[in-house]
């Protein structure tokens, strides 16, 4: 019979009394030595039941979890706090383990119990990741970072620029810290939620990092001025050698005489080769698919600015204050633009294999030419819109367009497009149909020129309008009475209030 069993019950009765605790505890301390020198490997399973069947205290379930218990190899160290050691096959709790674990074998091992927690060197780091950037975008090219390693940033501030196709996508930093680092490059191609850089919520990580390069960097800057000092001294030696070296060069310093035949190219280090940009390589694609793709065919027709010019000076001042944006040429061209595809639906029509797509919709595409290429914003539902939407619409779109804000939503479709070539002063253009449209229209810039009106030769401002269609859609005959129909309404805009 083991020495555990052959305990008396006033043991039992005197544990929980304070004054004879020490007493037990070298009691239960002898037991335990024994059981674990016997028992070797399993003294864990022996220390547990051994202490069960001395101490049964009141039964108290222990919520410990596999996933929450570490082990200790090296045995047990002096408890700073009161801890509860969960036992091997027994859910009871101990009372206060100060002196026990102090005192316990260094060759015992066992489970404690330890609450999880979320370390500094993980919690603290965030990963900066490519956002959606649209339904027709599958990958872009980090085109530049806005921040460098070591830069503190905001939430939603940007720190980098993806160029797609279409748009320009900002990547915003998900939280508030400083840059670790950046584990991509400009020039790579990303796709969405691909990491490109890794964000320190405190900023402690790249304190360390850094600190110690700058003060590297520093010391290996010290030394260098020393070796220019001994190579000063060594330089005038090599002069005596070499003097006698440089008649040679005098006597044979006659410079080749070039070829008659050979062609004078400028030399390469006067220029510069630099890659294309998503952009401009979609939009060339884009516009070389036209070409090989639609039966391109353009007329002209000119239109006499004088009656919307007088419209426009008339009421500029009463339109500002009412609607706060100016009166432009344009609303008046979009809104003839409307009437003319409504008169001429075939030219708002597409060919989608052997069948023609007709659209009881408008959306006008303007063409906008911006620093790092051509963007088409699109006005929806143009024909439900009066002067003052128009306007503002295109203000703000442009402004979106040429600052490379503008997604990709507000590009997405179209039906017609029209490019004002005008602004920039061009007289007379062919433009190119925009995919997957039919036709475009191109305006000009305002020239005055002699015209005869009455009877009589008078100065008129005149405009040339072009419309290049699909010719295996749209016939002459409707092209020509589309340009008409825009030719009527813009130089007598009444016809747009008695809709004839």
């Amino acid at each position: 019979m083991s020495h555990r069993q052959t305990l008396p019950f006033s043991l039992y009765s005197s544990l929980h009394s304070f004054n004879r605790r020490e007493v037990i505890k070298s009691k239960m301390l002898g037991v335990l030595r024994r059981k674990a020198t016997c028992s070797g490997s399993s003294s864990s399973s022996v220390l547990g039941k051994s202490l069960h069947k001395i101490m049964p205290a009141t039964p108290r379930v222990c919520s410990s979890l596999p996933e929450e218990i570490i082990h200790h190899p090296r045995g047990f160290v002096h408890a700073r706090t009161i801890c509860h050691l969960p036992l091997v096959d027994c859910s009871t709790s101990l009372w206060p383990t100060r002196g026990v674990v102090a005192n316990l074998p260094r060759d015992i091992n066992m489970q404690i119990w330890s609450r999880s927690f979320c370390s500094n060197s993980e919690g603290d780091l965030v990963d900066a990741v490519v956002p959606h950037m649209g339904e027709s975008i599958t990958d872009g090219t980090l085109a530049t970072f806005l921040k460098k390693p070591g830069e503190r940033v905001e939430v939603d501030e940007p720190i980098a620029q993806v160029e797609t196709d279409k748009v320009t996508v900002d990547i915003s930093s998900p939280e508030a810290g400083v840059i670790l680092e950046f584990v991509a490059k400009e020039g790579d191609t990303v796709e969405p939620g691909t990491k490109i850089a890794v964000i320190s919520k405190s900023g402690e990580g790249v304190v360390t990092h850094v600190a110690p390069s700058d003060e590297k960097s520093s010391e290996k800057a010290a030394p260098l001025p020393s070796p220019p000092a001994e190579e000063k001294k060594e330089k005038p030696k090599p002069k005596l050698e070499t003097a006698p070296v440089i008649e040679k060069p005098k006597e044979a310093s006659s410079p080749p005489k070039p070829s008659a035949t050979e062609p004078q190219l400028p030399p390469k280090d006067r220029e510069r080769r630099v890659p294309m940009t998503r952009l401009r390589k979609r939009v060339a694609t884009r516009l070389k698919d036209s070409q090989n793709t639609f039966a391109l065919l353009t007329t002209f027709n000119e239109v006499d600015m004088t009656n919307l010019m007088k419209l426009r000076s008339d009421y500029k001042d009463a339109f500002v204050e009412k609607h706060g944006v100016k009166l432009g040429l344009m609303s008046g061209f979009v809104k003839a633009t409307v009437s003319a595809l409504q008169n001429q639906p075939i030219v708002n029509a597409v060919i989608d294999g052997e069948d023609i797509i007709y659209r009881d919709y408008i959306d006008i595409s303007i063409a906008v030419g911006t620093p790092k290429g051509l963007v088409v914003p699109v006005l929806r539902e143009a024909g439900r819109m009066n002067f003052a939407e128009v306007e503002k619409e295109i203000n703000t779109l442009a402004k979106k367009a040429t600052e490379g804000t503008i997604s990709i939503d507000e590009m997405a479709g179209g039906t017609f497009t029209i490019s004002n070539g005008g602004v920039y002063g061009s007289l007379l253009s062919t433009p190119i149909i925009n995919p997957p449209q039919s036709a475009i229209l191109g305006m000009h810039s305002i020239v005055n020129r002699p015209m005869v009106v009455g009877g009589n030769i008078v100065p008129r401002p005149m405009m040339y309008i072009a419309l290049t269609y699909d010719h295996r859609l749209i016939d002459g005959r409707e092209a020509v009475f589309f340009l008409r129909r825009i030719k009527d309404v813009v130089e007598d805009p009444r016809r747009l209030l008695l809709d004839v």
